[in-house]
């Protein structure tokens, strides 16, 4: 039997490309730190838990072969174009018939147990996702991807208190996490994100 797929959504960790939100409170540079800093952590933590296969879900495509930004040895596909939304579905759809899971790389609450949960659910239902304090989700998977039509979530209110409810409208049949974790998008999060870890 084939491994689940966990795709980590990733932008490519460029100065003044990433996290602008947060650049804004905390400068670029820093932004830049905290930004690569998680992705790497976290695909270093999901990749020790072998019941999963991780790869990174990039953008944009252009920097995709450049192998000296990614954290080594892990195959990254190209996120598509479109909306959030569509490009989601692009990666979910490229698993085929696997059960896949899609996780943001700011997040650096996620943790092997947050997977299980995930892969757990979908024996049960036919979509996942993981509840984010903003209102949005921090994780979404399918059981059957390759069922997804590409408009499946066209008309989302992404970056908005409603993308969350949207999506689960949207696809019903979705067992939503219990675990509600905090995506770091402003100088606010981040303080109470280094306040967490002392």
């Amino acid at each position: 039997m084939n491994k689940p797929i966990v795709f980590v959504f990733a932008r490519a960790p460029l100065y003044g490309t990433v996290k602008s939100r947060l650049a804004k409170d905390i400068g670029k540079m820093e932004a830049l730190r905290f930004y690569r800093r998680t992705l790497f952590d976290l695909v270093d933590r999901l990749r020790r838990d072998g019941r999963y296969e991780v790869k990174l879900a990039v953008t944009p495509k252009s920097w995709k072969d450049q192998s000296g930004l990614w954290p080594r040895g892990i195959e990254r596909v190209d996120q598509g174009n479109g909306d959030l939304g569509q490009r989601m579905i692009h990666v979910l759809r490229s698993s085929r018939a696997r059960l896949s899971i899609i996780v943001g790389s700011d997040i650096p609450g996620i943790t092997q147990a947050h997977i299980g949960d995930a892969v757990r659910a979908l024996g049960q239902r036919s979509f996942v996702v993981g509840p984010a304090i903003d209102g949005g989700y921090w994780l979404i998977g399918a059981r059957h991807p390759s069922r997804l039509r590409l408009d499946a979530l066209r008309g989302v209110r992404w970056s908005s208190p409603h993308a969350r409810l949207d999506t689960v409208a949207r696809l019903n049949d979705v067992a939503v996490l219990q675990s509600v974790l905090m995506d770091v998008d402003d100088g606010a999060a981040f303080a109470a994100y280094n306040a967490q870890k002392r």
